[in-house]
């Protein structure tokens, strides 16, 4: 199992990988969405704000409100993070869950 500083620093990775390829993600993800990170297995959670293909403020603790929710188990979270599990199948396979709407879940399809 993955600590919560090992999942702090999966998602401050996340976020400078899309700092540095801003220009590209921005095209995909043109809308501006409030997002929460829990991570099942260890009862924490992060939020966030996705703005203009970036991942800005990420921040400890939940967001009941937010638009984007991914739930993982910390090991899952490390491992999408570094590219070792797929997106699309840990979803469908029950590994990670993602509330959002459906057209926010198109958009974020792009991604992929």
């Amino acid at each position: 199992m993955a600590s919560v500083e090992e999942c702090r620093a999966a998602l401050g990775h996340l976020t400078d990988r899309m700092a540095t390829h801003a220009d590209r993600t921005r095209e995909k993800l043109d809308f501006d969405r409030s997002l929460s990170c829990r991570i099942s297995d260890l009862g924490v959670a992060f939020h966030a704000r996705l703005s203009g293909g970036q991942i800005l403020d990420v921040t400890d603790g939940d967001d009941p409100k937010a638009k984007l929710k991914l739930t993982a188990a910390s090991d899952d979270l490390v491992a999408l993070v570094q590219g070792k599990l797929n997106v699309a199948s840990a979803w469908a396979s029950g590994r990670i869950k993602i509330d959002a709407s459906l057209m926010d879940l198109m958009k974020l399809r792009k991604l992929l």
